[in-house]
């Protein structure tokens, strides 16, 4: 009789057991496993984005993304397509902005994981509870300036090495010597321009994948995502 009461209890004690903890796969999640769970979401992310744009066609093959023409200079660019090869030109300068875009696109990855890898409790709670960006919208506040500065001197070298700031500079030299060029252009460096558009596109793709991985299942490509996740939207 002690022994049946004893399993009795015992039984009780495991049932209370699941109650409180839902069960293995609806256990409550710690905070730290909370805040793991949002890193790990951030390196797929990041990874998975500068995978995608630090390849041919990475920024150029992609509409949303692709660097075009400075709106600012758009005087130039209908002076230029109006001569004679004028659209080949301004075409050519287009594929190697974004082909400079690209070959800097590796840059992103160790900033972007110390900012990471700093991801404190409270920051990951207000993430998890922000809307399908919210942790796309940390890592701006936290890397763009470093970005930025990591960025551009890439950038530069990128279109030297690519022809994009040759090709450019002989677009100014064709316009500023028109009969009809009122103004002539001065700024002779693309430089910052590429690295603003390049740095935005960067941006739009991290938010893109992390909401996938917010909404989408498949994308929750570890146990961890899928477990903070489906916790998250339950």
């Amino acid at each position: 009789m002690g022994r049946y009461t004893i399993g009795v209890a015992g039984l009780l004690l495991i049932l209370m057991g699941c109650e409180k903890l839902k069960l293995p796969e609806g256990a409550p999640l710690t905070e730290e496993e909370i805040v793991a769970g949002l890193k790990e979401a951030l390196r797929v992310g990041t990874d998975t984005t500068v995978r995608y744009l630090n390849r041919i066609d990475g920024y150029y093959g992609d509409a949303l993304i692709r660097i075009l023409f400075p709106e600012e200079a758009w005087k130039v660019k209908l002076a230029i397509e109006a001569l004679p090869g004028g659209q080949a030109l301004i075409q050519d300068l287009v594929v190697k902005m974004n082909r400079a875009a690209e070959e800097a696109a590796a840059e992103a990855k160790p900033i972007f994981w110390n900012a990471i890898t700093a991801l404190t409790i409270q920051e990951g709670m207000r993430i998890l509870k922000g809307d399908s960006v919210a942790a796309t919208t940390y890592l701006k506040a936290n890397t763009q300036d470093s970005l930025y500065i990591r960025y551009k001197p890439k950038i530069q070298d990128a279109m030297q090495s690519v022809g994009a700031q040759q090709a450019w500079e002989y677009i100014v030299d064709t316009y500023n010597s028109l009969p009809t060029t009122l103004e002539p252009l001065q700024n002779r460096d693309l430089a910052a321009y590429v690295t603003d558009r390049a740095l935005y596109g960067l941006f739009l793709k991290v938010g893109q994948h992390e909401t996938k991985i917010r909404r989408d299942a498949s994308y929750r490509v570890t146990e961890l995502l899928r477990k903070v996740f489906a916790h998250a939207t339950s």
